[in-house]
């Protein structure tokens, strides 16, 4: 196993990665259903608590396993295996989100655990037959293995009742913080070889995964909309806004020339790559809320209108900030300008107040339609720059 050049002509996701990637659709889709299950149950703070930490170990096994592959992916027989491994890990947590309502996270632990042994066996090797970069390898095994024992004391302290309930948020919070800092303690004796314009396609590709997984919370919320026979001016104005504000999200996204600013500043890549949790979260959590607010026209949910409204604004407008936050230090000239977007995420959070008057589908509309309109600028603003 040697590593593969970071300057590597036409290097693209293999067929290995975006099967990878399908397994991670199962977990993606377990969680937001989760999530808008407890949304639609009226416990939307509840219910996005767990979300964020089920969705930082689907984030974080799928980041790792990207970054290696964008240094180490010798497609044999021994890798292939290994990797498959994760994947069975991945099939695992899946299975245990429904539990986690319930605070069971064992099944998402064990999950994890068969994540985490997959990729520690891949640091290994990576690290018995590329000397150049033994250390850095080793580190990371090493940080891995570590951080992994901790996240099972947790889940012992917390099952047996040792861990007050009041402080295993705070746990969480410090071993997620801890496994944040690995890969920068790993990589000082020498950095990896990733792929700037693999990690951009890789990114990308699940971004475009996270959205799909909006069409289908959003086809369950219309499902469950035409079971009840609810089909009204409501349901059909946030069903097309909440199409066109996915294809709006789309398209910000991939205005940015990530790829290049990857190359040109790799010492920022941690900024962007850390970013993307949010980034991620907010497009899957805008699954969810789209679902619920289908759902609301044709059910009567406990969750206040107000409260679905917000769901929806606050899921777009971190996804709008964040967006250009991540994007800033790496590129030379964002194509999305800060204040159009803040004005644009400024709007975005401020519709929700008129749902008293205009009910959940005119701020939904309101919400795309502001997307929209920052899309046109910004394309406008691009070809006036740019002529061709």
């Amino acid at each position: 196993m040697s590593a593969r050049p970071t300057d590597e002509p036409h290097r693209a996701a293999s067929q290995l990665e975006l099967l990878f990637d399908l397994v991670f659709v199962v977990a993606v889709a377990a969680a937001t259903a989760e999530l808008a299950h407890r949304m639609a149950d009226g416990h939307a703070l509840a219910g996005l608590a767990g979300f964020l930490q089920v969705f930082f170990a689907i984030w974080w096994a799928w980041m790792n396993f990207t970054w290696f592959a964008s240094s180490y992916d010798t497609d044999d027989v021994a890798y292939r295996l290994l990797t498959m491994v994760q994947m069975a890990g991945v099939l695992v947590l899946a299975g245990g989100v429904p539990a986690t309502a319930d605070g069971d996270y064992r099944a998402v632990a064990a999950g994890y655990l068969v994540m985490r042994i997959g990729l520690v066996a891949q640091w290994l090797r990576a690290g018995a037959e590329d000397p150049a970069r033994r250390r850095t390898a080793f580190r990371y095994a090493t940080g891995i293995t570590v951080l992994q024992a901790g996240w099972l004391g947790w889940l012992v302290l917390a099952e047996t009742g040792a861990l007050p309930p009041v402080t295993r948020p705070l746990c969480f919070l410090a071993l997620a913080a801890a496994e944040l800092a690995v890969p920068r303690w790993a990589e000082r004796p020498g950095p990896t070889t990733w792929h700037p314009h693999h990690i951009a396609e890789r990114y990308g590709l699940f971004t475009i995964i996270l959205l799909g997984e909006s069409v289908l919370a959003a086809i369950t919320g219309v499902r469950g909309a035409l079971a009840a026979d609810a089909i009204s001016a409501s349901f059909i104005t946030i069903a097309v806004s909440g199409l066109v504000l996915l294809f709006a999200v789309w398209w910000l996204y991939f205005l940015e020339p990530a790829g290049e600013g990857l190359r040109d500043r790799r010492e920022r890549s941690y900024w962007w790559g850390y970013g993307h949790y949010g980034i991620f979260a907010a497009l899957a959590a805008l699954g969810a809320s789209l679902e619920v607010a289908v759902e609301n026209t044709g059910h009567h949910l406990p969750t206040p209108p107000l409260v679905i409204s917000y769901a929806v604004a606050a899921s777009v407008g971190v996804f709008l900030v964040l967006l250009w936050l991540v994007h800033v230090p790496i590129v030379t000239t964002a194509v999305l300008r800060p204040g159009a977007v803040l004005g644009c995420a400024a709007v975005v959070f401020l519709l929700p107040l008129a749902t008293p008057w205009t009910g959940v589908a005119v701020v939904v509309a309101g919400i795309a339609a502001s997307c929209v309109l920052l899309v046109a600028f910004t394309v406008t603003l691009e070809r006036k720059g740019n002529p061709s």
